[in-house]
């Protein structure tokens, strides 16, 4: 390596650039296409590079693109109908699934039980009988369904064997299936946390960006608007708007409500950050020349000024969702959110309100597990997409 200058020691034309070159002669076989690659990747496609840097994001990214796809063929994955009964399988323990009986592969397959009741507990007990072998068949028809509520249909993934039962997670009170209803509440309980989402975000951009962009008045009751409602704590207000909806309303009417009342009450946060940002952004010489060329306020704010902190909603919308599941989980749980028939994961854990069913029937507090598994997804993948989307990291 030589330094270019000129014979006077003053550098060369050209700055930087030309400080430094090769006396190496230029050899045209040499492979640059990986610069120009490098050069012309999209923006998106960078952030895909920065984003599977993370093993724990991708991890959770797989894991929600796995049990969100699950809920649309669920009444094909699940082995019951959500509302089948079982009348002689009252609070039956969970099935353990076998791959060998007496040393012989057999394939997966469940032990039958005889049910018995102990009159000194007044509780049913069942027994496994090892010499009952119910294999399990996959590919079956069992109960039948309404595929979408619009399509007939009674083909399972899997199913028990001709005159068997397969509860893998256990029966409650009625002797319904407890894994077949946590199968069905996933679509309830993950499509309400993206509507609610998808409200909130708009609410909080349009009308964040509107405060910060004009300010004045608007900002200013837009501020005690959001200071009035952050100053109610959530549980409370979540339960005086759930308890308004009649009881007289369709189970759709009741999920929608729902939605609206977690959608409209989670926008405040995300509004001031908007807000707080647009303040500092709309001074930037890019803004106004976009306001001189003629460019009118929504391009303006969605176009130049959104684009500029989309790490940050990308991270709130993916730490909003776990905290609309876990509102609809709570307001059902209480008994004022969804109501039957309607299954979600926070209506099945309605009957493990009681510490004696959960003593003695522990298998009614599964529903729990989806619920934390999601949360902590949604919060690792937040983590991923914003260090993925931002410029400075």
């Amino acid at each position: 390596m030589t330094v270019d200058a000129r014979a006077d020691g003053l550098p060369a034309p050209g700055g930087a650039l030309n400080h430094y070159v090769s006396d190496a002669p230029f050899d045209p076989n040499i492979d640059d296409s990986g610069v120009g690659e490098v050069a012309e990747a999209s923006q998106l496609r960078l952030m895909w590079w920065q984003f599977r840097k993370h093993r724990v994001a991708v991890v959770s990214l797989v894991f929600l693109l796995i049990l969100y796809t699950s809920t649309i063929f669920v009444e094909f994955l699940a082995p019951y109908q959500q509302d089948s009964r079982h009348l002689d399988d009252i609070y039956e323990p969970p099935q353990q699934v076998h791959l060998f009986h007496e040393g012989a592969f057999v394939g997966p397959f469940v032990y039958g039980r005889d049910m018995t009741l102990d009159m000194d507990n007044l509780r049913r007990v069942y027994d496994e009988e090892d010499a009952r072998v119910e294999k399990l068949r996959f590919f079956c028809h069992g109960d039948p369904y309404m595929f979408w509520g619009q399509i007939p249909a009674s083909l399972h993934l899997v199913c028990p064997a001709e005159g068997g039962t397969f509860f893998a997670l256990g029966t409650d009170r009625l002797g319904r299936d407890v894994l077949s209803r946590m199968m069905y509440g996933a679509r309830i309980s993950l499509t309400i946390g993206l509507l609610g989402v998808t409200m909130s975000l708009v609410l909080g951009i349009v009308i964040g960006g509107l405060a910060g962009y004009h300010g004045g008045w608007f900002d200013a009751a837009v501020q005690r608007v959001t200071e009035v409602l952050q100053s109610i704590p959530s549980i409370p207000l979540w339960m005086a708007l759930a308890a308004i909806i009649p009881v007289t309303w369709s189970p759709l009417l009741v999920y929608v409500g729902i939605t609206l009342i977690l959608g409209l009450l989670d926008w405040t946060g995300l509004a001031r950050a908007v807000r707080s940002k647009l303040l500092s952004l709309r001074e930037e010489d890019y803004v106004l020349a976009a306001r001189l060329m003629g460019a009118g306020t929504t391009r303006i704010i969605g176009r130049h000024m959104v684009p500029g902190f989309m790490s940050h909603l990308i991270a709130s919308a993916t730490l909003t969702i776990p905290g609309m599941i876990l509102g609809e989980t709570a307001l059902s749980f209480l008994g004022i959110g969804l109501r039957p028939p309607i299954t979600s994961w926070g209506t099945m854990l309605t009957e493990a309100r009681s510490v004696n069913i959960v003593a003695i029937y522990p298998w009614l507090i599964f529903p729990v597990v989806p619920v934390i598994l999601v949360v902590l997804a949604f919060n690792f993948l937040g983590d991923g997409l914003r260090d993925a989307a931002d410029p400075y990291h």
